[in-house]
């Protein structure tokens, strides 16, 4: 993921990791796990969250592929395997994948939709993928069910008034639900099943939640715009957080949507 470079990866995966996207890496690699199969791949596998889940829920037999354009990604996710499991992580694209056609049983991506362009990264998940393979992925909700996002913003306009940083608000722009099912249709997918998930996840450390939002590609975003100290806005983020939702701990609510589809 393009902006996931260096330190930022590793607070990504420390900071958020637990949070956003364990619970739904072990829903997603579950379903995936359901079907017999062969062969997975993982498009946008980033830190090697979902990663990790579809290795302990895969049957031992079962090669597993996971791709990502960041390479400080990747250096994270290669940590959390031994050298004897069937993993293999590589750069690759979603938009193309250098992978022959049907060489896959199922194709995964958790949150990864919205960085790269729909249409060219379905045709390709069509085309790697076996008759009766199955297509499952996530995009977060929209900003109303996901204060990671939306009061991230709020904060950010209280710094930056006239132009907020905007990264965390195009994680959470991808939601609307008929738009990608026509997109899935046209490239050719069938048996497409969506579900809303909500979940609620007890965060005992608000202040390093918060940091890791800040210390994301937004900073990049926020040393462009101005002097202002991240750790700041991080400490008043947190303050945010913990006013609405509490602490120690903090309930926090997050809401996604998975798509679940098969190549006839």
């Amino acid at each position: 993921m393009a902006g996931y470079v260096g330190d930022v990866a590793v607070a990504y995966d420390r900071d958020l990791g637990q949070v956003l996207f364990e619970q739904y890496a072990c829903d997603i690699a579950r379903r995936t796990a359901e079907n017999p199969v062969n062969d997975v791949l993982e498009v946008a596998s980033g830190t090697g969250i979902v990663t990790r889940q579809l290795r302990n829920m895969l049957p031992e037999h079962a090669k597993l592929t996971a791709i990502d354009i960041s390479d400080s990604m990747m250096d994270v996710a290669r940590t959390k395997f031994l050298s004897h499991e069937q993993v293999t992580l590589q750069i690759a694209n979603a938009v193309a994948l250098p992978f022959n056609d049907q060489a896959f049983d199922a194709v995964v991506c958790q949150f990864g939709l919205m960085f790269f362009d729909k249409d060219a990264a379905f045709r390709e998940t069509y085309r790697v993928l076996r008759h009766g393979g199955r297509y499952l992925f996530s995009v977060w909700d929209s900003r109303d069910y996901n204060p990671y996002a939306s009061l991230t913003f709020e904060v950010m306009q209280q710094f930056f008034p006239v132009d907020p940083p905007q990264f965390l608000e195009s994680t959470v722009a991808s939601f609307e639900i008929d738009p990608i099912k026509e997109k899935l249709i046209r490239a050719g997918f069938e048996r497409i099943n969506i579900s809303v998930q909500r979940r609620e996840h007890d965060i005992d450390d608000i202040g390093a939640f918060a940091r890791g939002l800040i210390f994301s590609p937004v900073i990049n975003e926020i040393k462009e715009r101005s002097k202002v100290d991240p750790e700041v806005i991080a400490d008043e983020l947190a303050n945010q957080f913990s006013r609405k939702f509490g602490l120690n701990p903090t309930r926090f609510p997050m809401q996604a949507i998975l798509f679940e589809v098969e190549k006839p």
